[in-house]
C-alpha cells in the first residue's frame, strides 16, 4: 500500500517514520498505544474513494482521524493499517442562511466555522462542545457528542440533516434529503432515516466525507449566571426545574473540583473544605429584547427561590463578567469554544472519562456514587453534567487528569474507569465515545438480537473488514 499511497498522494503526505507515527499511535487517554502501519492525509473525497478501492482487496485497515482532541481511543489503529489523517479536508463548503445549515468536511474545527460565520457576518451559530476550539465539529456530531446548544436540540448527531459517505466499494452515496437528485440537506425525513448507519459507529461502517449540519439563530442579548450550590440533591432539582421552565439556552453543572482547577489548583484534595460550594451551575440566557431577557432572569430566580424555600442554599446569580473583572483565569468560561487547558495542558498530559447519557431524575444519585468511587481512590471527583433534549435526557461524566509517565497512575486511571462504568451501567447511563475495553463490558448487557443486527450490517457495509476495525467488538 505505501508505493500506491504515495503515487496517489505524494511522498510528502505519506508518514512512516517512528516519530510520525508515535504521535499517531496514543491520544490523552490511559489506553495501551496502538501503533499504524502508515498515516496517510487526506486532502480531497477522490482520494479517499481511491484508497478505499485499493484497500478492500487486500484487507488493509483504514482509520478515519481528524484532530486528535479524543479520549476515548477512537482514532487508534486498533488491528494497525492505515490512519486517514483528514485535518486538510477543513473546507466550509457552503452555508445556507435562509434554511440555516452548513456543508462541511471532517476537519471543519470549532474555531474554523464560529470565525466562517464572524467574518461574512452571517446571525447564525452552531453548538459547541465543551472542549477545545480545535475539535472536529464534523466528528463530534458523527459521534453524538454533546453542545451547549444540546439542551434544546440534543445531542450533536441530532443536528445532522444529511451526510456524503464513501462506501465499502470506494463509491459515494448521499443521505437524507440530498439522497433526492436537485433537493438542497434540509433534513433526515421524509425518506428512510439511513443516517444512522453512520452515526454512532466511530467510523466502523463508512468514512463521511461531507456533512449537512444544522445551524441555529444567533440572538441580539445573552448573559451567562452562574450559581453556587451547597446540596447535591438540590443542585439537580433546580437543573429539573429549569429544563420545565423553558427559558436557557443551556444548563451546566460542575463540581468543586472544576472550579478549583480552572483557578489554577492542578489536582485539588479529594474532600471539599467545609463550607465550601459543591458545584456551580452556569446558565446561559439569549433574548432579542431587554424586556425578554429580564423576563427569562425572573423566571430563572423562580426556580432558584422555590428550592431555597425547602431549606437549600444557593449564592448568586453571578455573571461570567463581573466574574472574570474579579479573576482572569474564569476566562475560559465567558465564551465558547475554550481551551479547557486546566484539562489538556497540566503537566503530566493524561486525561480520561467515564462519560454518560442517562436520565436527569438519576444525576443525584449518579453523582454520589461516582463521588463515593472517585474519592477513596485519591481522585477529586471532577464532575460535568448538563441536560439535554429539554431535559429528557442528559450527560454527566466523570473526569480524572493523571500523570501518563507514572505507571501507578495510569493503573488507577484503569481501576477507577473500570468501577465507574459497571456503577454507572447499573444505575441506568450509558457510556458515549465509548473505547474497546468499555463497549465489551457494555455488550455483556445488551441485547443479544441489538448485537446480532449490529454485526449483520457491519458485515453488509464493511464485507472487507478495513473500516476501522476492531471498534465495538464487531
Amino acid at each position: 500500500m505505501k508505493q500506491f499511497l504515495v503515487d496517489l498522494l505524494g511522498a510528502g503526505r505519506v508518514l512512516d517514520t517512528d516519530g510520525a507515527l508515535a504521535l499517531y499511535s496514543e491520544d490523552f487517554t490511559e489506553l495501551e498505544p496502538r501503533r499504524p502501519d502508515l498515516v496517510a492525509r487526506i486532502r480531497s473525497r477522490e482520494e479517499l474513494q481511491a484508497i478505499v478501492r485499493e484497500a478492500g482487496p487486500r484487507r488493509v485497515p483504514l482509520v478515519p482521524r481528524v484532530w486528535g482532541t479524543n479520549i476515548g481511543g477512537l482514532a487508534l489503529a486498533e488491528k494497525g493499517g492505515i490512519i486517514l489523517d483528514l485535518t486538510e479536508m477543513n473546507q466550509v463548503l457552503e452555508v445556507n442562511t435562509e434554511d440555516m445549515y452548513a456543508v462541511i468536511e471532517p476537519g471543519v474545527t470549532q474555531r474554523i466555522l464560529k470565525q466562517h460565520l464572524i467574518d461574512r457576518n452571517i446571525p447564525l451559530t452552531f453548538g459547541f462542545s465543551l472542549a477545545p476550539p480545535d475539535t472536529s465539529v464534523f466528528a463530534n456530531a458523527l459521534l453524538g457528542g454533546l453542545s451547549n446548544r444540546s439542551l434544546r436540540y440534543g445531542d450533536q448527531s441530532l443536528s445532522i440533516s444529511g451526510l456524503e459517505v464513501v462506501t465499502a466499494n470506494g463509491s459515494l452515496l448521499r443521505t437524507g434529503s440530498w439522497a433526492v437528485e436537485g433537493v438542497p440537506p434540509f433534513g433526515r425525513v421524509p425518506l428512510p432515516d439511513l443516517t444512522g448507519l453512520y452515526v454512532g459507529w466511530q467510523g466502523a461502517t463508512g468514512i463521511a466525507t461531507r456533512l449537512a449540519f444544522q445551524l441555529w439563530p444567533k440572538h441580539p442579548l445573552e448573559r451567562r449566571l452562574f450559581y453556587l450550590t451547597y446540596d447535591v440533591e438540590a443542585t439537580y432539582d433546580v437543573m429539573q426545574r429549569l429544563c420545565r421552565a423553558e427559558v436557557c439556552e443551556d444548563i451546566g453543572g460542575l463540581s468543586w473540583p472544576c472550579g478549583k482547577m480552572m483557578l489554577g489548583v492542578r489536582r485539588p484534595h479529594p474532600e471539599p473544605a467545609a463550607g465550601e460550594p459543591l458545584f456551580f451551575l452556569y446558565l446561559d440566557l439569549a433574548a432579542e429584547t431587554p424586556r425578554e431577557l429580564a423576563a427569562r432572569e425572573e423566571i430563572v430566580a423562580g426556580c432558584f427561590e422555590a428550592v431555597a424555600a425547602r431549606g437549600a442554599a444557593f449564592d448568586g446569580p453571578l455573571d461570567i463578567r463581573e466574574l472574570v473583572r474579579v479573576n482572569r483565569g474564569l476566562e475560559k468560561f465567558a465564551e465558547f469554544p475554550t481551551d479547557l487547558e486546566f484539562l489538556t495542558n497540566h503537566g503530566g498530559g493524561g486525561l480520561s472519562w467515564i462519560g454518560t447519557y442517562g436520565p436527569v431524575s438519576r444525576f443525584a444519585r449518579a453523582a454520589r456514587v461516582a463521588t463515593d468511587i472517585m474519592a477513596p481512590r485519591g481522585w477529586p471527583p471532577v464532575i460535568v453534567s448538563r441536560p439535554m433534549r429539554g431535559g429528557h435526557y442528559g450527560v454527566i461524566r466523570f473526569i480524572t487528569t493523571f500523570d501518563r509517565r507514572d505507571p501507578d497512575e495510569v493503573r488507577r486511571v484503569r481501576e477507577v474507569n473500570a468501577v465507574l462504568l459497571e456503577a454507572l451501567t447499573a444505575e441506568g447511563f450509558l457510556m458515549y465515545k465509548t473505547p474497546v475495553w468499555a463497549w465489551k463490558a457494555l455488550a455483556s448487557r445488551m441485547d443479544p438480537g441489538m448485537l446480532r443486527l449490529m454485526r449483520e450490517l457491519k458485515g453488509l457495509l464493511d464485507p472487507d473488514g478495513i473500516f476501522n476495525p476492531g471498534r465495538m467488538d464487531l
